[in-house]
């Protein structure tokens, strides 16, 4: 088996200065919860280069070079640029080579007031040479905040100075995007004219991917009027805008040749106080025209360059918010590479499986290397590091496994005859050996050391036919056997770099284990242990071993076999191991059963997959019944299972609601209806009675009086009133109506006047589409029992009455001519 590990390929010892970095990165990263140092780092494509951009005490530039030089942009003349006048950076771009074998990198630095430096890296001379010095702006008093380049431009958000009859509101759109020509020749650099592409718009960062610029929104400045909510996609060539969503696939607007941003967005901002989109946490292009997104939702995404958002890993809950903000995401070839904290994930984008988890010393910065385009690689504070495939360590063969194999078949042999025997008796291995009175063991123990001898022999030696099916009926279970035995002996000698993977590979194995075969008191008691114990490598191994999987729409499959789900949803009496009793866990001495074992650790590391879990289980439920599970009526439903891993928190009661509703009972779905009414989520209120209604008359009933309720008592519900109408059940009355409303109306105040400023209370015109609706329904005839009520106007022909006997004689003798014919 292989596994994705990091290598280190390149030490700073091997850059020019490299002890400073490390002393330097090292005081980054012990700041890096109050200054996001990483940020300001910046790689050249082909990882030769390091840039950090210094923000305090004075602006700066601190560049290390891969090879053993001068470093030229710390002499007089840049400091006199940079640190006298104290102008701080903004970026540092690569400019592209018009030729491809030109090895010379072209690096631009970018600063504040809108001035430009060109620098060239030469092999073969001293290093760093001045090119030229430019400027981007037309106007002295502008001020750059985000620079990319895309092609052959230079891509660039301005801001201009505002004007002095400007309020705040116009003072938020007072940037430009603005782009230039770049073509670097033997002179140097050329620049062609500014083009504003477009104006009047908030502040934007500028991202560049293949030929498309993304123009993200800057979080820090909330507008009043929701821009922060979109953002745009920009071709430079075409200069065609389209306008996009974080919370929508779905393309918003697409113009072109418009270049006033309030004119393109001017018919949006109906559409915008609707929209409710995550925050974008990170992001990374992926150089052909797709960007990468982080949102807050935890989910990671792709933004195809057709406008389509596509899901592609979801985060574990709460990731984010205990990593705090530092994280970087890049994709190489089909797998994606993302850092949140100390944490790198290798996700398979084709089917968004996460490969590899690996835990860091250090935050990390990933980044893209040209030479090495298709292999993750990262900057750690010790040096560059990439990612490779390893092989697994293999467990060792030990001389001493066969005896300890044999003495293990015989201590369980002990343990099986012992909890059997009416005896009092104990039983020791030196009996069942020597006794002879259990021939099962010793058969077992001589199978596995017939099977461990050909294995370190490695013979082809044929034996009986008899032998021969039997040893490839077991063959299965004796390689697991004997690899299970090898990991724990390995474990032993196992270095502390090879420790963690043989606990990993263990754990699962086990829980692999127990979970093929019926569940004794003895093997659940260590089941619960091992969640335990090892609480991350169980989740782990449940994953792998139920083959769960989330697609893009939140919903779980597995692949678990029909016999594995029959285990895991044996049921449990209600007094088996806990009880629930208002929303309280009561733990007793009692081991927990698997499902619940398996819902705590999906509640520990992903909550949102809980809800998820039970509908699979239900599924898998109806499945295996002809598996002999069944839930009698003694035993507790899966979904109070389930209710009975949350605390007894309201920070939960948004996971309660939707385990109740997962069951499809009566009982539970008004019991999340009356949570939600309690909280006064009247549009999920409203969602809820809509979906549920529909299933059942009775259901439909209970729901449409709790809300009629509702109405009677407060104004909440006014905006669904249309919706609520139309889930009227169809034996509803004028007269019931009337009564619960009249039931449920709030004690009226003493001393309100016949106008109140502010009515709580239902009125009539409220009430008289219902009402309308009703009678109209009373007074329509009916015509579901039309064709049984109606009676012909003739009556029938009553039939000939006989006497019995005279009858049967008839028959008789009816039927003999037909017999003899």
């Amino acid at each position: 088996m292989t596994r994705l590990a990091l290598e280190q390929v390149t030490d700073f010892g091997d850059f020019t200065k490299g002890k400073d970095l490390k002393e330097f990165f090292k005081r980054a990263y012990s700041n890096i919860s109050s200054q996001n140092c990483l940020s300001d780092v910046r790689l050249s494509p082909d990882g030769r280069h390091i840039h950090v951009i210094v923000r305090q005490p004075k602006s700066g530039l601190m560049t290390y070079d891969k090879y053993q030089r001068a470093h030229p942009m710390q002499s007089q003349k840049h400091i006199d640029l940079v640190l006298t006048r104290n102008v701080p950076i903004v970026d540092v771009i690569y400019i592209p080579q018009s030729k491809p074998d030109d090895a010379a990198s072209v690096l631009g630095v970018i600063f504040e007031n809108g001035k430009a430096e060109f620098w060239k890296f030469l092999e073969c001379g001293s290093g760093w040479h001045l090119l030229q010095t430019v400027d981007l702006c037309n106007s002295p008093r502008a001020k750059v905040v985000s620079v990319s380049v895309c092609q052959n431009f230079i891509i660039w958000c301005e801001e201009r100075p505002p004007s002095e009859n400007s309020n705040s509101v116009c003072s938020n759109f007072r940037f430009c995007i603005c782009k230039k020509t770049v073509e670097v020749n033997e002179g140097g650099v050329s620049l062609g004219n500014v083009k504003i592409a477009l104006h009047n718009n908030p502040r934007y960062t500028t991202i560049s991917s293949g030929d498309l610029v993304y123009l993200l929104p800057d979080m820090r400045e909330n507008s009043s009027l929701g821009f922060s909510k979109v953002f745009i996609v920009w071709s430079p060539e075409r200069d065609t805008f389209k306008v996009h969503s974080a919370c929508s696939c779905t393309l918003m607007k697409s113009s072109s040749k418009e270049s006033d941003f309030k004119r393109l967005v001017t018919d949006l901002i109906g559409l915008l106080s609707t929209l409710n989109p995550p925050d974008i946490c990170g992001f990374s292009p992926t150089g052909c025209g797709d960007l990468l997104l982080l949102l807050s939702t935890g989910w990671v995404c792709i933004m195809k360059r057709d406008g389509c958002l596509r899901n592609i890993y979801k985060l574990p809950d709460n990731c984010l918010s205990a990593s705090g903000t530092q994280n970087s995401l890049n994709i190489y070839n089909e797998i994606l590479a993302l850092t949140i904290g100390r944490t790198l994930f290798l996700i398979d984008t084709k089917c968004g499986l996460e490969l590899e988890r690996i835990s860091l010393k250090t935050e990390g910065l990933l980044f893209v290397n040209s030479l090495d385009s298709h292999s993750p690689q990262m900057l750690l504070e010790t040096g560059m590091f990439v990612v490779t495939q390893r092989q697994k360590p293999s467990p060792t063969h030990s001389e001493d496994s066969s005896a300890l194999l044999v003495e293990a078949v015989f201590e369980e042999a002990c343990k099986y005859y012992q909890q059997r025997s009416l005896s009092s008796t104990q039983l020791t291995v030196e009996k069942l050996k020597k006794g002879g009175m259990f021939q099962a063991p010793i058969s077992l123990a001589a199978i596995l050391r017939d099977y461990l001898s050909n294995q370190k022999t490695k013979t082809g030696e044929k034996h009986s036919s008899g032998q021969e099916r039997l040893m490839s009926s077991l063959e299965s279970e004796l390689r697991s056997l004997v690899l299970l035995e090898d990991i724990k002996t390995s474990m032993v000698k196992a270095s502390e770099k090879d420790l963690e993977n043989y606990c990993e590979t263990l754990v699962q194995q086990e829980i692999c284990r127990l979970l093929g075969g019926e569940l004794e008191r003895e093997n659940l008691q260590y089941l619960n242990s091992i969640f335990q114990l090892f609480p991350t490598y169980s989740w782990s191994a449940m994953q792998a071993v139920l083959h769960l999987r989330c697609n893009g729409e939140g919903s779980l499959s597995s692949k678990a076999p029909a016999e594995l789900w029959k285990i895991i949803l044996s049921p449990v009496q209600p007094t088996a191991n806990f009880a629930h009793c208002n929303g309280q866990q009561k733990h007793t001495t009692v081991n927990l059963p698997v499902f619940e074992l398996l819902c705590h650790s999906i509640f520990k590391f992903q909550p949102s997959w809980l809800p998820r879990f039970l509908e699979l289980a239900q599924q898998q439920m109806g499945t295996t019944r002809s598996y002999g599970v069944k839930e009698s009526s003694e035993s507790l439903p899966l979904y109070k299972r389930a209710l009975t891993v949350l605390p007894c928190k309201e920070t939960y009661q948004h996971l309660e609601v939707e385990l109740l509703l997962c069951s499809e009972r009566p009982k539970a779905i008004m019991q999340a209806l009356r949570i939600l009414i309690e909280q006064s989520q009247w549009e999920r209120v409203t969602q809820v009675a809509e979906r549920f209604c529909r299933k059942s008359p009775i259901l439909n009933k209970e729901i449409f009086d709790a809300l009629l309720c509702e109405v009677s008592q407060h104004r909440d519900l006014d905006p669904y009133l249309d919706l609520l109408w139309t889930l009227c059940p169809e034996d509803m009355t004028v007269t019931s109506i009337l009564n619960i409303v009249l039931k449920n109306l709030p004690d009226s105040t003493q001393n309100s006047g016949p106008f109140e400023a502010q009515g709580s209370q239902v009125t009539i015109g409220l009430l008289k589409p219902l009402l309308r609706k009703v009678l109209q329904r009373e007074t329509k005839p009916s015509h579901r029992y039309a064709d049984i009520l109606q009676s012909p106007t003739i009556p029938p022909l009553t039939p000939p009455r006989q006497p019995k006997g005279l009858f049967r004689d008839a028959e008789h003798q009816e039927t003999k001519p037909r017999t003899s014919s």
